[in-house]
C-alpha cells in the first residue's frame, strides 16, 4: 500500500502530456536535422545524404555539401537551445510569462560591447566577440538588476521590466550614436545584427559548449528553487530560498546562453520567448521541466526558421533573424489570443 501511495504521488508531480510532449518534440528535432541536411539551394538527394553522412570517404559534390550542413545543423540546435533555456530562466527570474533575454537588456548589452569592440578594437574573430558580448550581457544585467532591487520591496518583477525597458533604450541610443559617424563599422555591424547561423563552423562550436553546458547546469541546478519563486518572494524565503541569490545566480546562467549565442549568430530573436510560452502552455508551470523542453523547443524553431530562410531565398537564402521574426509574431499573437496571461 504505501508503494502504491509513493507511485501516486509521484505521478501526480508529473506534468500532463510529459511523455507524448517529449516524443513529440524528438520527431519534430528529427525532422528538422533531416531538413536541414537535405534542403537548401540545392536538394540532396538519398545517395548523397548517406554517403556525407557514412561514407568519409566519398568526395561528390552532394557528399561535400552534406557535410558543410553538418555544422550549420549542429550550431543551429546549440543556439536555438541556448537561447530557449535562456528564456526560461529569464521568465523565472522576472515572474513574466511574456519576458525573454532582451528584458535585462542583456541583448543590447551585448550588441553593445560588440559595436565599440568593432569601432575601437578592431575586432573581427568569433573568440573576441564572444568575450566582449558576455562582458556586455553580465554588466547590463548586474546594472539592471541593482537599478531593480532599489527601494523597500526589492528587485520585482515590474521594477526588474522597467528597468530593463530603460536600460535596453539607452543602449540603443548608443550602438547608434558609436555606428553612424563609422561607415565600415556600420556595414560589418549590420550583417551581424541580422542574426544568421550561416557562419557557424567547428571552431565556433567548440567556443560554445563550454558555455552552453555551464549555462544549463545552472539552469537545471537552480529549477527546483524557482518553483518556490514563482510562489511570489515572500513564500519563498519562506521556504528557505535566498531570492537575491536565486535571482542573480540564474541570470548569470541565462547571460551566459544568451551572450554566447548573440555573439556568435547575432542578436536572434523571439526564440527564448515563444520557445518557452509554448512549452509553458502545454505542460504547466514546473520549471524542472520547462528549462530541458525548452531547450528542445528552440532547437526545433531555429533549425526549422533556417531551412524556410534557404528555401524562401533560393538560390541565396534569407537570414535566420528575419525568418525567427515572421515565424514566431504570429504565433505568439495566436497563442496569446487563446490563452490568458498571467504572473508566474
Amino acid at each position: 500500500m504505501n508503494k502504491l501511495q509513493v507511485t501516486e504521488n509521484k505521478q501526480s508531480f508529473m506534468p500532463k502530456h510529459l511523455g507524448k510532449t517529449i516524443i513529440l518534440l524528438i520527431i519534430l528535432l528529427a525532422l528538422c536535422i533531416v531538413a536541414s541536411l537535405v534542403f537548401g539551394s540545392r536538394t540532396i538527394g538519398l545517395t548523397g545524404l548517406m554517403d556525407g553522412l557514412f561514407h568519409p570517404d566519398v568526395e561528390s559534390h552532394e557528399a561535400n555539401v552534406v557535410r558543410q550542413r553538418i555544422v550549420r545543423t549542429i550550431f543551429s540546435l546549440m543556439c536555438g537551445a541556448a537561447l530557449g533555456v535562456s528564456g526560461a530562466l529569464m521568465q523565472s527570474v522576472t515572474r513574466n510569462p511574456i519576458a525573454d533575454p532582451s528584458i535585462l537588456g542583456v541583448n543590447m548589452g551585448a550588441s553593445l560591447f560588440v559595436v565599440c569592440g568593432i569601432a575601437f578594437l578592431n575586432i573581427s574573430s568569433a573568440n573576441q566577440y564572444i568575450w566582449l558580448a558576455i562582458a556586455g550581457a553580465m554588466i547590463t544585467a548586474i546594472f539592471v538588476f541593482g537599478i531593480g532591487s532599489m527601494g523597500a520591496s526589492g528587485a520585482t518583477p515590474l521594477k526588474l521590466v522597467l528597468a530593463g525597458a530603460a536600460t535596453s533604450a539607452i543602449l540603443s541610443s548608443l550602438v547608434v550614436a558609436v555606428m553612424i559617424p563609422r561607415t565600415n563599422v556600420m556595414d560589418q555591424f549590420r550583417f551581424w545584427q541580422v542574426g544568421s547561423v550561416g557562419a557557424g563552423n567547428w571552431d565556433a562550436i567548440q567556443l560554445f559548449i563550454p558555455f552552453i553546458v555551464v549555462g544549463i547546469l545552472i539552469a537545471l541546478f537552480t529549477a527546483p528553487a524557482l518553483n518556490a519563486l514563482a510562489l511570489g518572494d515572500e513564500v519563498a524565503t519562506g521556504l528557505g530560498v535566498r531570492t537575491g541569490t536565486l535571482r542573480m545566480f540564474a541570470a548569470l546562467g541565462g547571460v551566459l546562453l544568451c551572450g554566447a549565442a548573440t555573439a556568435l549568430a547575432g542578436p536572434i530573436g523571439f526564440i527564448g520567448l515563444l520557445a518557452t510560452h509554448v512549452v509553458r502552455l502545454v505542460i504547466g508551470p514546473d520549471v524542472r521541466f520547462i528549462i530541458p523542453l525548452s531547450a528542445l523547443t528552440g532547437a526545433i524553431i531555429l533549425t526549422f526558421s533556417d531551412v524556410c530562410g534557404r528555401l524562401l531565398g533560393s538560390p541565396s537564402e534569407l537570414e535566420v533573424g528575419i525568418l525567427t521574426a515572421f515565424i514566431g509574431a504570429p504565433i505568439l499573437i495566436l497563442i496569446t489570443m487563446k490563452a490568458k496571461m498571467r504572473a508566474l
